[in-house]
């Protein structure tokens, strides 16, 4: 005779009985089910841990050569300040003219990357844009104007780089 067993099926009745050759190969079949499930999940893993490791790559490669093409445009200004310096005699007014054009070309290629140039002179002082290196007395202008540039600042895509050192007015003294 052969060994049967009831199951109860999802309700909670009992199915129809199975051989426990059935029910051997029933778990078989889920036995493989479950290792190819473990084998898929590994698998998956390996995966997402490849990509991790990938993106941090690349996360390094992109820091490392972030400002390779602000350096690369920086290359020819640097090749006009060399031929500028190796210049033989007193040719003074040739150099200054290869000065004013590597200058040029030197703030063409900032702004080109978001670079903008904070020069203040006669503008109300702002202290997020401005850093006030002295107070001045200076008639027939408004307290808290700037009336020297001491050095400009500079704004990288619409964030403070640098800011511009400046002489502000200070009211009169009335003595």
């Amino acid at each position: 005779m052969e060994n049967q067993t009831t199951r109860p099926d999802e309700s909670g009745q009992e199915m129809v009985p199975g051989t426990a050759d059935e029910l051997a190969a029933r778990l078989a079949e889920v036995e493989a089910e479950l290792a190819e499930a473990r084998e898929t999940l590994l698998r998956e893993h390996a995966e997402i841990e490849n990509q991790r490791k990938r993106l941090h790559r690349d996360l390094d490669q992109a820091r490392r050569f972030a400002n390779e093409r602000l350096l690369a445009d920086l290359l020819p200004v640097c090749d006009s300040l060399q031929r500028g310096v190796a210049m033989q005699g007193s040719e003074v007014t040739a150099l200054h003219e290869g000065m004013v054009l590597t200058l040029k070309e030197l703030n063409k290629m900032m702004v080109s990357h978001g670079l903008v140039e904070i020069d203040p002179q006669g503008e109300p002082f702002d202290a997020d844009r401005h850093q006030a290196m002295n107070m001045v007395e200076a008639p027939n202008t408004e307290p808290n104007t700037i009336v020297g540039v001491l050095q400009k600042g500079y704004m990288l895509n619409d964030r403070l780089l640098r800011p511009a050192l400046v002489s502000v007015a200070r009211e009169a003294d009335n003595a």
